[in-house]
Parts: C-alpha cells; structure tokens; sequence
C-alpha cells in the first residue's frame, strides 16, 4: 500500500515526522483528506484547526496546529504552523480558563483568536469548549 512522508514543524519545533496513510487538515477553503498520490496543492491552515494524522501503525496522531500552510505533493506531505501542540501534550484545565479569559475580551480581535486557538486545542484534546 502506498504512503505518505509526512512532516509536521512549528517554528519551535518539529512535532512529527514519519509515514502515514491519510492527513485531514482544516484549511481557508475547507477540510481536507489527503492520500498517497494526491494531487499537488498548497492550502493555508485555518485558524484554530486540528490536523490528524493516520500512521502506517493505524493511530490517528491529532494536533492542534495555529495558523501556516499545508503543502502537498503525490507523495508527501508538509505542513508548516505558527504553533502546534499534540493532543497528549494539552493541558486542558489551562486550555479552558484561556477560552474563559478571551471570551471575557468579548470582540477584539486578539481575544477572537485567543478563544480560536483554545477551542483548538480543546478539540484536539477530544474536549468540548
């Protein structure tokens, strides 16, 4: 069966890196399934989305990635995120009282994408906000 090589970076760090059958990312334009031999494109990352990443082991690999790109060749994979954190490595008692906090900003822009970006990782971590 083919796969996909698959590269997950933030600007801190690379999260992950391997072989994977399938990538779901949520872009600008939509959720996107990604399979070996897909054709190439370049989609920018959704504000506040979760990339999951299903491992030639059969794992799904879910993470909370923040703003970047997602690049795809019929080979591989790129996704390249401001931010990104693993699902296992969100403390989600700290990923609520930040949704509460920038709830609190009510409409200014910095608190929309703060409460975006703890709804993320809420949702990674299989939370509700």
């Amino acid at each position: 069966m083919a796969t996909l090589q698959v590269e997950l970076v933030a600007v801190e760090r690379t999260i992950w890196s391997g072989e994977a059958n399938l990538v779901i990312a949520r872009t600008t334009e939509g959720e996107i399934g990604v399979l070996p031999n897909h054709a190439p494109l370049l989609g920018e990352l959704a504000p506040g989305g979760v990339v999951t990443i299903r491992t030639v082991e059969g794992e799904d690999l879910v993470v909370a990635a923040h703003g970047g790109f997602l690049s795809v060749t019929p080979a591989k994979v790129s996704i390249l995120a401001e931010t990104a954190e693993i699902s296992s490595e969100i403390d989600v008692e700290r990923a609520r009282e930040a949704l509460r906090r920038a709830e609190e900003g009510g409409d200014d822009p910095e608190a929309l994408a703060a409460a975006r970006r703890a709804q993320s990782r809420l949702q990674a971590a299989g939370q509700s906000s």
